[in-house]
This record gives C-alpha cells, sequence and structure tokens, in this order.
C-alpha cells in the first residue's frame, strides 16, 4: 500500500470555548496552536459548539424571538406592496 495515499493523525485537543472542556482524540486536522497536555503534543481545536455545550445534547432549552422575524418580513412586503 502507498504510504502517501492516507493522510496522518494528528493527536487533537477540541476545546468548547463556552465550557471549556477538552477533547482529546486523533484526527487529521491541525492547527498553529500547540499544547502539551501529559507529555503529548496535541494540536488544539477551538470550536464555539460541541456535543458538550450543544442543545440537542444537553436538553437545554432556548427561547427565539420569533416576533421581531415576523415584524421584519410584513415589513418588508408592506415597502413592496407600497412601491406597486
Amino acid at each position: 500500500m502507498k504510504a502517501e495515499g492516507h493522510p496522518l493523525l494528528n493527536d487533537v485537543c477540541f476545546l468548547d470555548i463556552g465550557t471549556s472542556k477538552r477533547f482529546m482524540t486523533k484526527s487529521t486536522m491541525k492547527s498553529a496552536r500547540k499544547e502539551n497536555i501529559d507529555g503529548v503534543d496535541y494540536f488544539v481545536i477551538v470550536r464555539d459548539v460541541t456535543m458538550d455545550s450543544h442543545p440537542a445534547y444537553t436538553g437545554e432549552k432556548r427561547l427565539v424571538d420569533t416576533a421581531g422575524r415576523v415584524e421584519k418580513f410584513t415589513n418588508k412586503f408592506k415597502r413592496v406592496a407600497a412601491k406597486k
């Protein structure tokens, strides 16, 4: 098997900035930031949302302001109708 046909696996630490939790794994991803954790050099990949902070995994409900969206939509089409 050709060695250059497969990507290299790197030690990677995914950092959730919302919860500051770290997930150590192997991945083909790299980053400019490196950190030594327990004697192993990891590439640090910063993420806004991971399974530790995503509402689908945590069961947390978030309220979305739909009134503002509806008002914006109706105002937009009032202007379009007024031009005609």
